[in-house]
């Protein structure tokens, strides 16, 4: 057993989400998005640089020493995976880790409205998942191909950045490739799955020109794709797409994207009420004739109306959800007002 393990368990037995190890520092958890410091001893340099490479094969350790930084993932029996990330600064090597529940969860169980189930039904377009890290993205996309995979009898195959839950085949098939192991990059896998007769691929991150290009193409051409960006909002998410291009191929990708858009969602976690656990506050965009009009037509800046006015099909507002959490007595109005776009606003709203 791994000197880490110990710690893993004793993170996920204080129901954190991620454990810190780095160089002249205990070991550091994030629980309920704060970090805290246990009563251990600090680390030296060549401490954490043994505690890591302990978690490592020879050729990961080549690489991380090659590439000064690393991604991966790391089971520990009886707890369950971890996604790593391990990083050279200028104290030494550190790493951070991100405890990955042991079951994939279910839709119900992050209390996923209805409407996500619906968009799932579709069999083309691009669904995509957005917001900050840490902010439960993998869950998300994870509870969604489950919820795929139990239902229908489809081909699944996710890139991702390491895998990090481990997908059964149930009604469908899933076939999981990692960056790094199974494929050089996300590019590379989108290449090669418009060949493999994918229904259903995921990507884990929408990170470059180039892949975010493939996604919307394999959309277009009667896939449906689900991915993730790191977005603080659904108009945003329009904008930071349609930003990537060069200016001259601009209104070619409004077009594609406007046609093979299905639904944008937007998530936050905050802690709740009770400090015992987190909670998720969403904002969800949907495709529509009206919507895909503004896409086309640029004129994004009216997407929070419509959304505002597509209330009935589905859609939210983040600060909506927000103020609908206070009510619910699931947030305090300072977590709800401190993660508003519009706080002087939602605070007004809270005291109605």
């Amino acid at each position: 057993m791994a000197k880490l393990d110990k710690v893993f368990k004793a993170a996920a037995d204080l129901n954190a989400s991620d454990v810190h190890v780095a160089p002249g520092e205990p070991f550091i958890l994030r629980r309920l998005g704060r970090l805290r410091k246990l009563k251990s001893p600090a680390q030296s340099p060549e401490a954490c640089r043994q505690l890591i490479f302990e978690l490592l094969d020879e050729q990961q350790q080549k690489k991380l020493m090659a590439d000064s930084q690393l991604d991966f993932a790391y089971a520990v029996p009886e707890l369950g995976r971890l996604r790593g990330s391990a990083m050279m600064h200028q104290k030494g090597l550190s790493a951070a880790f991100r405890l990955i529940p042991p079951e994939i969860p279910t839709l119900e169980s992050l209390e996923m409205p209805g409407v996500v189930r619906n968009v799932l039904d579709y069999h083309q377009g691009l669904i995509l998942v957005t917001g900050g890290t840490g902010h439960g993205k993998s869950t998300t996309l994870a509870a969604m191909v489950d919820y795929i995979n139990a239902r229908r009898p489809y081909h699944i195959l996710t890139i991702e950045d390491p895998i990090e839950f481990i997908h059964p085949f149930k009604q469908g098939v899933v076939n999981q490739r990692e960056i790094g192991s199974t494929t050089w990059n996300y590019a590379n896998a989108l290449r090669g799955a418009l060949r493999q007769d994918p229904d259903v691929i995921v990507v884990g991150e929408l990170r470059d020109l180039e892949t975010i290009s493939m996604a919307i193409s394999a959309a277009e051409t009667g896939h449906l794709v689900i991915g993730t960006l790191s977005t603080s909002s659904a108009p945003k998410t329009i904008d930071r797409i349609i930003d990537s291009y060069p200016p001259k191929e601009q209104n070619q990708i409004r077009a594609m994207l406007s046609e093979s858009l299905r639904a944008v969602i937007t998530q936050r976690l905050i802690p709740h009420a009770e400090q015992n656990q987190m909670v998720l506050a969403l904002e969800i965009l949907l495709g529509s004739t009206q919507m895909a009009n503004l896409i086309r037509d640029s004129k994004t800046f009216q997407i929070p109306s419509m959304m505002q006015t597509g209330k009935k099909l589905g859609m939210q507002l983040m600060d909506d959800s927000l103020l609908a959490l206070y009510q619910a007595g699931k947030i305090t109005a300072a977590d709800a007002a401190a993660n508003a776009f519009s706080p002087d606003k939602l605070k007004m709203r809270l005291k109605t």
